[in-house]
């Protein structure tokens, strides 16, 4: 099917002169997880995971991918005449590198121009004038061969009240508009699904598990435009949007209007966001603003009503991962539990507490050797049966009208050999050691990650991935600028410096490919410390509230100041979700949050 698919999309390239076409991991608005319209990787590839690349020349098909989905992709790429190629491994090309290699003297490099973004357009641009060759962006050729490709989605949308937003729409306008005025921008285009739905205090259902609305924003000093779907217009909406002076157009209306924007026009867009469509729209005069949205920064320190009502949702959710840990404990041995009963039992126990909305991202229920692929997603083939021995890896979040959490716990579901629980340990420490880090203002997560990577590291062990990411509120769970890991990626825009109401994720792992995966994380929420002759310190709030399995512990393996973060962790734990809880759970609670 893949090899047929493959064969289609040559046919279409050749008819064109395509020497080689590009096929992301993207929608028309550079975001992370994409709609089912937009999973064209997928379809011309076979590969689910949610990061990757396709190049397909007329003699051969590659895919690049990160670390999280090396195994994954190579099981799911097995039997194809798709090529795995492994980013930042050794002696692996980038997948620019790689074009430019083969694209011939003259020859033409295609993709659609609406799903590459305007920095790596403008790269490609270059690449192929470098070779005397030329670009075909005018076409998805993929559409042309998926003949059930599903529809573009226009699902509901709702006002998000200020009692959860904590800023008005107007204000979050006004403060753009400033931003703008700074850089002497008349008109901002908007293209991150994840900040116009911050800017305009709306959440929809486009992409699954992340509550945005395909759409695009053109913000000018007295009015704001917003490009959508009609269809989702409900009268509520209607007024809202009228109230703030929103003027609504159809969603492709937008390149039309790029166009006719004036030349000397100054145009703040950021190119590594917007798509290469809209950027090469632009008149040749008009002034183009390259820069980071000011939305990013906005979004990413939340405000004090967002804080406290993730707190909230982190009491809930806590609640129901607790009795998920008491339920799976009580019940394995007894009853036939598989990956995916497991995860429906714990969307039960999120789906009973007030204010759910929806999962935050697919649940990874992934047992034994399968807890070793990082992004692991459990199907009818390959859902296997828990037994009474080894570890279950659950890495799962809720959205509630309060916030979005996300949380791993690997839990021991019988005997383990000493070598697991070393292992186990070494995460937990690891977790424990980041989460009580004190830091000055100006650290960047590059400066905290040795904490937790540290005790895997002394181990000669790695995780071929960042240890925090930021974490959208209601909105997506990956979320920038805003990460902790050893190293800059700057792809992943995940290296600003930490400030005072950020909430970044702390999930250190070790994973034993064919033998099992080990996770552990907590969301933080970084707070100031005290102010004295040498800075501002900061440090983090753990708001996380579910017990850390402590079968799978090794105290010795622990120092004094380790055993007491976990100590007061777990006692953290036990104040904050026992007052939820059964007098039998409780019982459980208080056994699971002992002192060690």
């Amino acid at each position: 099917m893949i090899a047929e698919r493959i064969a289609a999309l040559r046919e279409e390239m050749k008819r064109r002169g395509i020497d080689i076409y590009l096929v992301p991991t993207s929608d028309f608005h550079e975001s992370e997880y994409v709609g089912e319209y937009f999973k064209a990787r997928k379809y011309i590839t076979g590969f689910t995971g949610s990061a990757g690349t396709a190049v397909i020349t007329l003699e051969e098909a590659g895919l690049w991918t990160d670390g999280r989905y090396f195994i994954q992709a190579e099981a799911q790429l097995l039997g194809t005449p798709v090529k795995l190629f492994k980013m930042a491994e050794e002696g692996v090309p980038k997948v620019e590198e790689y074009v430019k290699e083969h694209l011939p003297g003259g020859g033409c490099l295609g993709f659609d121009g609406r799903v590459v973004n305007g920095k790596d357009g403008q790269m490609y641009e270059e690449l192929a004038a470098e070779k005397g060759g030329r670009l075909s962006v005018s076409e998805d050729l993929v559409g042309l061969i998926w003949k059930d490709r599903p529809a573009l989605s226009a699902e509901p949308v709702f006002v998000l009240a200020q009692e959860y937003a904590g800023e008005s729409t107007a204000e979050k306008l006004g403060r753009v508009r400033e931003k703008m005025k700074e850089q002497e921008a008349r008109v901002h285009i908007l293209t991150s699904l994840y900040d116009i739905a911050w800017l305009l205090n709306i959440r929809g259902g486009d992409i699954s598990h992340v509550p945005v609305a395909l759409s695009f924003v053109m913000l000018g000093e007295d009015y704001c435009n917003w490009y959508v779907n009609d269809k989702i217009l409900n009268e509520e909406l209607i007024s809202y949007l009228k109230e703030n002076q929103i003027t609504v157009k159809g969603y492709g209306e937008i390149y039309r209007d790029v166009e006719l924007l004036p030349e000397g026009t100054g145009v703040l867009l950021e190119k590594a966001v917007a798509n290469y469509r809209i950027c090469h729209s632009l008149k040749e005069g008009v002034k183009v603003i390259d820069s980071e949205n000011p939305t990013l920064m906005m979004k990413a320190v939340k405000n004090p009503t967002e804080l406290a009502n993730t707190v909230k949702a982190h009491i809930k959710d806590g609640v129901a991962v607790t009795k998920f840990m008491y339920w799976l404990k009580n019940t394995i041995g007894k009853e036939e539990i598989t990956e995916i009963s497991a995860s429906n039992y714990l969307a039960k126990l999120r789906g009973e507490q007030e204010h759910f909305l929806d999962v935050s991202f697919d649940t990874i229920s992934a047992y034994g050797p399968n807890g070793a692929m990082m992004h692991y997603s459990a199907t009818e083939e390959s859902n296997a049966v828990l037994k009474p021995e080894g570890f279950l890896l659950v890495d799962s979040g809720g959205h509630y009208l309060e916030g979005t959490t996300d949380v791993t716990r690997t839990f021991a579901l019988g005997p383990l050999s000493r070598q697991q629980k070393e292992h186990f340990t070494a995460v937990c420490r690891a977790n424990l050691n980041l989460a009580d880090a004190k830091f000055l203002s100006g650290c960047r997560g590059i400066n905290l990650d040795i904490l937790a990577r540290g005790p895997l590291w002394d181990l000669n062990l790695d995780y071929k991935c960042g240890t925090g990411h930021g974490v959208g509120h209601i909105l997506n769970v990956h979320e920038s600028p805003n990460g902790i890991r050893w190293r800059i990626v700057p792809e992943r825009n995940d290296s600003c410096v930490l400030e005072e109401g950020m909430i970044t994720t702390d999930e250190p792992g070790v994973y034993l490919e064919g033998q099992y995966g080990i996770r552990t994380e907590n969301e933080l929420i970084c707070r100031k410390g005290e102010k004295n002759e040498y800075g501002q310190f900061l440090y983090f709030e753990n708001i996380t509230y579910v017990p850390i399995d402590l079968d799978a512990v090794l105290p010795e393996e622990m120092n004094p100041a380790e055993k007491r973060r976990l100590n007061a962790y777990h006692k953290k734990v036990y104040e904050t979700i026992s007052p939820y809880l059964t007098e039998e759970e409780n019982q459980w609670l208080r056994e699971y949050t002992r002192e060690i």
